[in-house]
């Protein structure tokens, strides 16, 4: 049996539930999902936008789960099932267990947000915290109102650094996230024009990264990017509530400051100045974007305890996650191209910097590109705008997908369209027709558009078994 997280009294106490059955002495982790739990575990029943976890209990519980938590309303429907706490709300139990598991650690917490580069700043965090201590960070993009507390509840009791994703698309949602969390250390990335359909304006938007301030703990930091517009206006909200600032970029009077930057196909090499600290560094993957997120990676770690030289030499680990930055080696007959697999999500900030990216590779270079979402009246203007990053980078070839898509499409010289398609699925035949050894791909667009069957197909069709010549 894996060691424990919690005793089932623990959780019980923290939940204020009841118990119908006897409770386990350990419980190993906790899940919201009862096809990915694993024996020991708790399970919560959720109630989703499209399921409830109640009707997932007996199966969590015949998957090994070491008890369920259930509300209170809907006993009816689980007949004899035990071991359970009941509750009134299963999401607010979460919640309740999360804020027990923060109040027990004495590890520093820090906690990322932005409209751009939370997740990959989240998994730097991870690589330049892992050889100094203990580290307990977001599993993939776990920053909504389920996967922040279901993170803490993981948290274990002995952790050393505790990192979390924060996100939003709507004002008011990060502060009672961020109440949770109650980070030592608070990273904004960035703001940029993203869910702008709910905002209308850049200023309305950085009031809502602005909310994580309010959870800070006394005496914490809040680490922005000087490069940024919206500068500050968050240094302002930030004084506001009496929190320490201190910021990242190129800029001159930067706390963390980069200094040179020589961008390779698959890593970066750089020196910065870390609170006059100077490092020399490799990040273990390309682009410009990921290496002004290093420096507040850096300054975070700094202000969190650790050494930086230390958790500069741990960058080098960094690998792009999936579907932001990671990439694949296509096997094609004559040679081998290279695929960016942008694809989990994108909005115009995002694009910029993955089509700049997709710039600095070698060979013929192909754009694949689905809609940009959440855009609202501005989103024609903002694809439309992109031909000129493309132009710029000196993309060879774009295909978009998507009725958004259309409005780039029209505005590239015939000579750069691809093609276009309704939707991705449609598209798909096109890119795997295209592609041939010596390109370099990149691929991206909102979740929602599709992209990553994409990717999924160029890499399930190029492989080595289908390489050889004929």
């Amino acid at each position: 049996m894996s060691e424990a997280l919690w005793s089932g009294q623990e959780v019980r106490a923290a939940l204020d539930g009841q118990a119908r059955g006897d409770l386990p002495d350990a419980v190993t982790g906790v899940s919201i999902d009862s096809r990915t739990l694993t024996s020991g575990e708790a399970f919560f029943a959720i109630t989703g936008d499209k399921m409830d976890g109640h009707r997932f209990v007996a199966q969590a519980l015949g998957n090994g789960a070491a008890l369920a938590v259930v509300e209170e309303g809907k006993l009816d429907g689980l007949g004899d099932a035990a071991p359970l706490l009941v509750v009134p709300d299963a999401l607010r139990a979460l919640e309740a267990l999360g804020r027990a598991a923060r109040a027990r650690t004495a590890g520093k917490v820090i906690a990322v947000t932005g409209s751009v580069g939370k997740t990959g700043t989240k998994e730097m965090l991870r690589a330049a915290l892992g050889g100094q201590g203990s580290v307990h960070a977001s599993a993939a993009s776990f920053n909504n109102h389920w996967g922040v507390p279901l993170t803490l509840a993981r948290l274990p009791r002995d952790t050393e650094y505790g990192v979390f994703e924060i996100g939003m698309n709507h004002a008011g949602e990060i502060t009672p996230l961020v109440g949770m969390v109650r980070p030592h250390v608070a990273i904004i990335t960035n703001v940029e024009p993203v869910h702008f359909e709910y905002f209308g304006s850049v200023e309305a938007i950085a009031d809502a990264k602005a909310e994580i301030f309010t959870g800070v703990v006394p005496g914490g930091v809040a680490v922005l990017n000087a490069d940024n517009p919206q500068f500050g206006r968050l240094c302002t909200a930030a004084r506001q509530i009496d929190v320490e600032i201190r910021s990242f970029g190129v800029a001159p009077d930067a706390d963390a400051r980069l200094l040179t930057v020589s961008t390779l196909p698959d890593r970066s090499i750089v020196t910065a100045s870390i609170m006059s600290e100077d490092v020399a560094f490799t990040l273990g993957a390309p682009g410009r974007h990921l290496v002004q997120n290093s420096l507040a990676v850096l300054l975070a770690s700094k202000l969190a305890g650790a050494d930086v030289k230390a958790a500069a030499a741990g960058l080098a680990q960094f690998q792009a996650p999936q579907g932001r930055g990671q990439r694949h080696t296509l096997n094609l007959v004559g040679g081998q191209a290279v695929l960016l697999d942008e694809s989990y999500n994108a909005n115009p900030a995002s694009m910029r910097a993955a089509i700049a990216l997709l710039g600095a590779t070698n060979g013929r270079r192909i754009a694949v590109l689905g809609d940009m979402l959440e855009l609202g009246d501005a989103s024609e203007d903002m694809h439309r705008g992109l031909a000129e990053t493309l132009l710029a980078a000196k993309v060879d070839l774009v295909f978009t997908a998507g009725r958004a898509m259309r409005a780039l499409h029209e505005e590239l010289p015939e000579a750069r369209r691809g093609g276009w398609a309704a939707t991705s699925s449609e598209l798909q035949p096109q890119v795997l027709d295209a592609v041939r050894a010596g390109d370099a791909l990149m691929i991206k667009g909102s979740h929602s558009s599709g992209m990553g069957p994409i990717v999924t197909a160029l890499v399930g069709r190029f492989s080595a078994a289908e390489t050889t010549p004929a």
